[in-house]
């Protein structure tokens, strides 16, 4: 989700949820410490010089109960950190606290909730690295058979 769309979608909104890929909610009580822009310059495996940029909001939550964010409050700080730090229309990431480390994450919006789709890494350059791209070897028509088949036997194809 791109910044103008997030933001289109806050003025419709009274209430902001985050939801996480296993489906729990953030706990209302988050709040968003950091609103900024990251830059990321870096060559690939197969040598190609790569510039990307992201909007990045950082939620965190603390024992503030209490505290409540509100649409319109999340608008004015993004349109503040777009004012004070040239931020264009870039793509939102998010980053929050999992377990043992930050999740960064992609935005989504399901028409009520913001949701946090789990980013993954993936090489840029498959074509230029040597790892061959993996087919799948079934023939037309097979594959509905071989969904109904709840296990691997010799005579089942999937081996």
């Amino acid at each position: 989700m791109k910044l103008s769309e997030l933001k289109n979608k806050l003025k419709k909104l009274s209430k902001i949820a985050f939801q996480l890929p296993n489906g729990e909610l953030v706990p209302n009580h988050f709040h968003i410490t950091e609103v900024g822009k990251i830059s990321k310059h870096f060559i690939d495996c197969g040598g190609v010089i790569r510039n990307e940029e992201v909007v990045n909001f950082q939620l965190w939550e603390a024992k503030d109960y209490d505290h409540r964010l509100h649409p319109e409050k999340l608008l004015n700080i993004i349109e503040l950190s777009e004012e004070k730090l040239q931020i264009p229309d870039l793509e939102i990431e998010v980053e929050y606290q999992m377990k043992e480390t930050i999740g960064k994450f992609s935005l989504h919006f399901d028409g009520t909730n913001f949701q946090l789709k789990s980013k993954l890494t993936d090489c840029l350059a498959k074509d230029n690295c040597g790892i061959p791209v993996e087919k799948l070897n079934t023939k037309i028509g097979e594959w509905k058979q071989k969904e109904v088949t709840s296990c691997c036997t010799p005579d089942s194809g999937c081996c």
